[in-house]
Formats: structure tokens, sequence, C-alpha cells
């Protein structure tokens, strides 16, 4: 019998792959006999190929469903299950750890230090508290601000690997055609779009270690954008952690989410301009009773429509972020309050036109309100996207998604975008506190 410990890693195509290459892949006293997928469909049934595990795995590791994992344990006789993905409350962490514990394994989560790559380059961090906190606009404020004093700026994205996982291994975006080349999904274009756009390079992928060497190539400093309200995979010299002042009761709520807040140098309570003075208060006092030694600043994420005149008075289909709307837990987004604010007559309810593929993730996620997630992790559901789209009675379209949605589904409906940017409130502080911890790592 085999004296490795015999281990299933539980994640979502990103998390858990981090954990393997930097934990276990090279480690002869463990035998990892599956990873387990969820939150994301169709990123399971795959496997993790041999060329990315390594010589001790020659055949490659499976990919199962989350569902199964009671089944897999006692088929294999798991010894450890290794939890690894984030924005999740903590109760759900537990209740994975029962299903875990019941079948006689430990269960173990990996913490920073034993799961960071160093970087020869001094690494700007962004995290947040839930996803949707609005990480990306921040992470292209840093970037933008940094290359505007002269850096060399690589953003490096948490990952998002949902296809062939070895043509992924690294990937590099500096141009439209790059991420058009890439195939890559409507969630991974909401992601990587608008820093191209703004002449930035975002890296992305599998094997962060071989990332790490590709982005340290070209860039004096590396932007980390961070996932879902995940720890980074760089040890930061600066770490950033976004508060959604709109969601300030949940800062204790979720995994990881919490960590971030308590390991943050500095917290961003973000939407203070849509906030009240009650939530941004609930924001503060949350940020003082869970990391009293972080720098605390505020900020802003001003919404506007690209034509305003197009949506007034219309019937309105509104499209938002998709995990922002779906995991993250928001009811609307950006897309929603542009369309009321700019004066549509009505909003339009996307589940009167929506195909079965679509109705199953308003099922999943019932909190959701009068939008349509922008949901894309494969060509069937961007065909479902449109449909919904088209087959509504709405005269007009507004996206606030940062993704081009016209380009992507070539809908007949005009859409006008809703564009978010970040922005500092009150005296400016986050610059010069990034650039001085720049400086004393450089």
């Amino acid at each position: 019998m085999s004296t490795r410990v015999r281990t299933v890693i539980l994640g979502a195509a990103g998390r858990d792959f981090h954990n393997f290459n930097v934990v276990y892949r090279d480690d002869p006293a463990t035998e990892v006999v599956a990873f387990t997928a969820t939150q994301i469909p169709g990123i399971a049934d795959r496997r993790y190929p041999a060329a990315l595990a390594g010589p001790l795995y020659p055949v490659g590791i499976p990919i199962e469903d989350e569902a199964d994992i009671e089944s897999l344990c006692l088929a294999h006789r798991v010894q450890r299950v290794v939890f690894a993905y984030s924005d999740v409350t903590h109760a759900h962490v537990m209740h994975m750890a029962s299903r875990a514990l019941a079948t006689g394994a430990d269960f173990e989560l990996l913490g920073p230090e034993r799961t960071y790559l160093r970087a020869a380059v001094p690494v700007v961090a962004v995290t947040a508290a839930r996803t949707g906190s609005g990480k990306s606009p921040l992470s292209h404020w840093i970037a933008r601000m940094l290359v505007g004093r002269g850096r060399r700026v690589a953003m490096v994205r948490h990952p998002m690997p949902y296809g062939d996982l070895e043509r992924q291994r690294v990937q590099r975006f500096g141009s439209n055609a790059d991420i058009a080349a890439a195939e890559c999904t409507a969630e991974e274009r909401e992601e990587y779009e608008t820093h191209v756009a703004a002449g930035l390079v975002v890296f992305a992928g599998v094997d962060y270690g071989d990332i790490l060497k590709a982005a340290g190539a070209e860039a004096d400093v590396i932007v980390w954008d961070g996932g879902n309200n995940d720890f980074p995979f760089y040890r930061p010299d600066i770490q950033v952690a976004v508060l959604d002042a709109l969601r300030a009761d949940q800062a204790e709520g979720y995994h990881p989410g919490e960590a971030v807040l308590r390991m943050a140098d500095i917290i961003v309570i973000n939407k203070v301009n849509v906030a009240t003075a009650e939530q941004v208060s609930v924001a503060e006092a949350a940020a003082q009773r869970l990391n009293p030694g972080a720098r605390v600043v505020h900020g802003a994420l001003p919404i506007r429509l690209d034509d305003q005149e197009a949506v007034r008075g219309k019937r309105v289909l509104v499209v938002d972020d998709g995990p922002t709307i779906t995991h993250g837990g928001m009811a609307f987004g950006a897309g929603y309050v542009a369309a009321r604010d700019g004066d549509a007559g009505e909003i339009v309810d996307p589940r009167a036109s929506a195909p079965p593929s679509i109705v199953e993730v308003y099922a999943a996620y019932p909190h959701i309100e009068l939008v349509l997630p922008a949901v894309g992790y494969g060509p069937e559901q961007v065909a479902a996207l449109r449909e919904t789209i088209e087959s509504s009675t709405a005269e007009v379209v507004v996206s606030g998604t940062p993704l081009d949605l016209a380009a992507l589904t070539g809908v007949s409906k005009p859409v006008v975008r809703a564009r978010y940017r970040f922005e500092e409130v009150g005296e400016p502080a986050l610059e010069g506190l990034i650039q001085a911890a720049i400086s004393r790592s450089s």
C-alpha cells in the first residue's frame, strides 16, 4: 500500500490548482487523487494534464463534481481534504469540513505564507471582502497611476482557466486580438478588456510560477488583480483590501474575505458615493475592529451612461457583471443603477424571455432582481444570453459589465454601456502609500 497521503483538493479552477502546483506537485509524501469543481459550470469532468501535474502524475489528475465528495473519499480511502476556493460563507466551509470528516479524512486550509510565490519586483496586491466590491477598477487605477509615474507595470489576474488547461498554462493579453485568440469566456473578458483597452498588459493562466517569470521579465512592478475575495498568490509588498460599503455587514461572514481584511495594509471602503452615511459608518467600524493597524481610505465608483438620451423613457433590459450578481450575492449592479438614474421608462424582467439554461441561473441564485447576469462560460451560455436579450420586449440594452456585450453576443438591439471608474474620496493617500511601499522594496 502506498505511504503517500491520499488527498482531494476542493476547488473551482483557480486556488486549487495553485495550491497543488506550489505545495503538492513535487511532494513525494502526497498523492492528490482528484480535484473537485464547483461554482463554475462545465469545469468538472476534465483532467489536470500530466504536463502541468508533473512526473508524480503521469496520467494527470481527474477533476470531479464536488457533489460526489463523499463517494470519492470513500472509494479512494482519502486521508486529507484541502479546501481551496473563495467567496463562500464560513458556514459553507464548515459544512464541507463536516462532509469530509464524516468519511474519516482530515480537513485542511492552506495559509498565505505556505502558498505565496516571491517576486523579484515589487508586488501591489488588490483583494476584497466580497466579489463585486470594486477590485478591478481599483487595480486599474493603481496600474495607470504607476504607468504615469514611469513604471513598467504587469497586471497579473487571479486564474480563470475554464478551457484547455495545458494551452492556458501562461496567458498574456496585450490586445483584443490576444483575447479573441484565447477564446476567452465572458467572465474572462469582463476582467481583461478594460485593462487592455487602456494599454495595460494582463497575465493569467494556470501555473503562476511560470506566469511570474513571464510578467517579471517585462515589468518592474506587478499589480495583483485578485479574484473573488481570495488572498494573493504572490507575496505582496503592500496589500490593499476593498470593503464594499453596501455590504459592510458581511465583512466577517465570508471566507477568506475576513482574513483578507485582517491581512491588509490598506482598507479601501468603496462605493461611498452610493452608500448611506450609516453604511459607511458600519464599514469603518468593521475595518477598525478587524484590522486597527490598517490605513483606511474611501473610494467611489461613479457610473455614467455612454448615451443617456438613448435610454430615457425606453423599455430597457439590464445586463450586469456575471460573478458580482451570481456568487457575489448582489441583487443588481452598475447597469441597473445607471438605467434607473438615466430615467429608463421601464426595466424589463429578463426572466420573461430566458431560455432554460438562463432560468437555471435564476433558480440557483434567487436573490437576483431585474437584471440579466452576463454569464458566458461557453458558447452555449453566450447563445442563451443573446436569446434572452433578442426575445425580450426591450428597446434598448444597458450593459453594466466591463466587457463589450454587443461584440460578444452580436445582438441586434442597441447596447448602451454603463461605465464606472475608481476615484479616491477625501484626502489623497493611496498614491503616496503605494509609492512608498514600492520604494522600500526596490
